[in-house]
């Protein structure tokens, strides 16, 4: 087995002696090379295309993110490890967007370096298959709380800071708006995505699934008609969710905001469910109805997050009533920008593209960054198996 050439650029030598014993322990890496700063790298990392090149950004040339792309955009090969004794979400947003595709806080602990490392060589060798997917469903039992909003803008910051390949999967199969938010017209749709799914393979998937100009996220949309949708079965959903986490480093769902087979079927094979909601009291009473449920439903309560959606510091319900009444953590809270998300919506276009500058479109940022397997490891909730002939409606009473 070929060992996987690495460079480390830091200036500080003790942090460089950390990382060269941790790798001593590991036999398929080699470092190869050593140097202050970035800029001084630059074109030997360009000439020899090292595998890893392990890099502190707190480097003294404040370059680093510049020399990430240029490196990135000559050649593909080399994998970038981002590392900060101090930093912020921003900057890491801006490593990953930049190319990196790890990042290790200092001081670097050994196991969180292997582990790096080891998924690392699992891309280098062709043994990776994505087996840590993650389903992320959008879901509220009340319409017009902007669902179908945060879907899709957290879809393609996903697919923008991770690199990744994101699916954006609208079952919302009467009255699905993904393809309208991002003004696309789909060559196909689910329904026909469902029906043709046994047998088939990677490449079937990304054909069928509209690619997002030139991102890295495939949209895939609800069927045109309603008689299309009343023929999908909660077995074929089941399937095209397995075939997604085959392909998919992150699968993105909007779904209806009824209780039903089909719907239950979609959160059971849900890794995290984002209860989305606003802060007033209709809101909240139907959120502690959604978490009543979801517990008879047979749910891990780390299966659901609570997103706050349209929030405003000033409102007279504050996001602490909100965790008092359901008596669980607000996971996320998205501010209310009227304007940049009305505009969004008008335009067909995500908020990054409308001012990416704005609150909104920050938030949108960093939630993507916290969800993403490079920033922080989550326990995903155990997948639930149901008896296909049994009644839904019983488990919701």
């Amino acid at each position: 087995m070929e060992k996987l050439s690495t460079f480390i650029i830091d200036s500080d030598n003790n942090s460089r002696e950390l990382i060269r014993n941790y790798s001593s322990e590991i036999d398929f890496i080699e470092i190869t090379d050593c140097f202050n700063n970035i800029e001084d790298a630059y074109s030997t990392i360009v000439r020899e295309q090292p595998h890893i090149v392990i890099v502190d950004l707190n480097d003294v040339s404040g370059k680093v993110f510049n020399y990430i792309e240029k490196v990135i955009n000559t050649q593909n090969k080399t994998k970038f490890i981002v590392t900060a004794l101090s930093y912020d979400t921003d900057s890491i947003i801006k490593a990953m967007r930049a190319g990196a595709r790890e990042f290790l806080p200092k001081p670097i602990i050994k196991d969180d370096f292997e582990k790096t490392i080891n998924k690392l060589k699992e891309q280098f060798y062709g043994t990776e298959k994505t087996t840590n997917c993650k389903i992320i469903t959008l879901f509220s039992n009340k319409g017009g709380i902007g669902k179908t909003s945060i879907a899709t803008n957290l879809a393609l910051e996903l697919a923008n800071i991770t690199k990744e390949k994101v699916a954006l999967v609208d079952m919302n199969f009467q009255l699905g708006d993904v393809a309208t938010f991002l003004d696309i017209k789909p060559s196909f749709d689910i329904s026909y995505v469902v029906q043709n799914i046994d047998g088939t393979d990677d490449s079937f998937l990304l054909s069928t699934l509209d690619r997002y100009k030139d991102t890295n996220l495939y949209v895939l949309a609800d069927p045109p008609y309603m008689e299309q949708a009343k023929d999908i079965t909660p077995e074929q959903i089941s399937k095209l969710f397995d075939a997604l986490r085959k392909t998919f480093s992150y699968v993105i769902v909007d779904t209806s905001n009824v209780f039903y087979g089909k719907t239950i079927t979609v959160l059971d094979n849900t890794d995290f469910i984002m209860l989305v909601t606003i802060v007033n009291i209709p809101a909240i009473r139907n959120c502690q109805r959604c978490l009543d449920i979801f517990e008879r439903l047979g749910y891990d309560k780390d299966k659901t997050k609570i997103v706050v959606n349209r929030y405003m510091e000033n409102d007279e319900v504050k996001a602490e009533d909100l965790e008092e009444a359901l008596n669980k953590k607000v996971y996320w809270k998205i501010p209310n920008n009227y304007f940049t998300i009305m505009s969004s919506i008008n335009k067909g276009l995500p908020v990054s593209l409308i001012n990416e500058n704005s609150n909104i479109a920050q938030s949108y940022r960093e939630l993507a960054t916290v969800l993403s397997d490079n920033i922080y490891k989550q326990k995903v909730a155990k997948r639930i198996q149901r008896n296909p002939l049994i009644d839904y409606k019983k488990l919701i009473e």
